[in-house]
């Protein structure tokens, strides 16, 4: 008697969870979500998962030289960043203040807790541990003016100049997918990196001590990071100056400030800025942002270079002034507004580069 109701209690909860699992099948199906979206495409996923990780998972093949990467280096690389990573005045120095113990020890002496430094100042390849970090950030990163640009074979050759520069490779070596492994175990702070268990553990002891009030608060939240008026437009339309790699998070700071959070989605959404056009009625913002001109140059205000407007009143009148404009602007140099240089940009086609000369010269309209 008890085997028999033992049995029959067993197969009535078995029935239970059967109609259970019916019912929430269904109540999922019933729900106004549940048709939305599909499932990405392999092609999709492949088109996002492009980032290389510490196992060098994602890296594709390929090989560069030393002399490679300095080619390119000095051609796309060294006005902002100097001829051997030592900087400028646009760029904190990439490379110094490692040692040859250091490269034995994988431990930049330097950053240890209460280590004198003898460097003037962190770099980056005193303070990377993965040198596949090194990799991912110049493929998807770099040029800054034009990202993306670069060939998988002139990346390793970039990132080997790098490397030679900082005694991590010699100057005959050749980079590739092949050996990029035997490098990482030579990088001078390889054993530099720390898990710091409070930011990985679910269930692990923060750093920090606060209580949210969720209900009945008493005082208000409110948002403090909106400039004063007087303020918004110090530096030009911040809208213009977005690069097109990356999320846009620029505010359109001709506006007055939106009154909250979901005005500036609905004000922006709304109100899009209104491009300049020049000669033949092109677009002169879309060259602009194409070629991230508005990354170092504002409209009204200077940011890295001087300001557009700045440029039109010092050649305002000249005869050959949108000829002499083209040519700088494919060119670069140095000197003409300090020491900052302008890189090179040889991707701007002789008429896109008209283009911009003759909005300059015209007074930016």
């Amino acid at each position: 008697m008890k085997s028999l109701f033992k049995f029959s209690r067993q197969a009535a909860l078995l029935a239970a969870t059967v109609s259970a699992l019916g019912v929430g099948s269904a109540f999922a199906q019933s729900q106004p979500w549940a048709e939305i979206g599909r499932d990405a495409t392999s092609a999709e996923v492949k088109a996002w998962d492009i980032d290389v990780r510490p196992d060098f998972k994602g890296l594709p093949k390929g090989a560069g030289s030393v002399q490679l990467g300095e080619t390119v280096w000095l051609a796309k690389c060294s006005s902002c960043h100097g001829d051997f990573g030592e900087s400028n005045e646009v760029f904190t120095p990439i490379i110094g203040g490692t040692t040859a113990k250091d490269i034995e020890t994988g431990r930049v002496a330097a950053l240890v807790e209460g280590a004198p430094s003898t460097a003037p100042q962190k770099t980056t390849i005193m303070k990377v541990a993965t040198v596949s970090t090194l990799w991912d950030y110049i493929n998807r990163a770099m040029p800054w003016n034009n990202p993306k640009t670069l060939s998988a074979d002139e990346v390793f050759g970039v990132l080997a100049y790098l490397l030679n520069l900082a005694n991590v490779v010699p100057a005959d070596y050749v980079l590739s997918d092949q050996n990029i492994a035997e490098v990482q175990q030579r990088m001078p702070n390889r054993n530099g990196m720390v898990f710091y268990e409070p930011m990985w553990k679910v269930n692990g002891k923060g750093d920090v001590k606060n209580v949210a009030c969720m209900k009945d608060c008493a005082v208000d939240p409110k948002v403090h990071s909106f400039l004063p008026d007087f303020a918004r437009d110090a530096h030009g339309n911040i809208q213009q100056q977005n690069r097109v790699i990356g999320p846009v998070r620029g505010a359109d700071t001709t506006r007055p400030p939106p009154k909250s959070l979901t005005g500036a989605v609905s004000s922006a959404a709304a109100a899009p800025v209104a491009a300049p056009a020049a000669a033949g009625g092109a677009n002169v913002n879309n060259l602009l942002a194409a070629n991230a001109c508005t990354a170092c140059h504002g409209v009204k205000n200077k940011i890295v270079g001087p300001s557009f407007a700045e440029i039109a009143a010092k050649h305002k009148g000249k005869a050959d002034a949108q000829a002499y404009l083209a040519a700088k602007i494919k060119s670069g140099g140095s000197g003409v507004y300090g020491p900052v240089p302008m890189p090179a940009q040889p991707q701007i086609s002789d008429a896109d580069a008209k283009t911009i000369a003759a909005w300059i010269v015209g007074g930016l309209k």
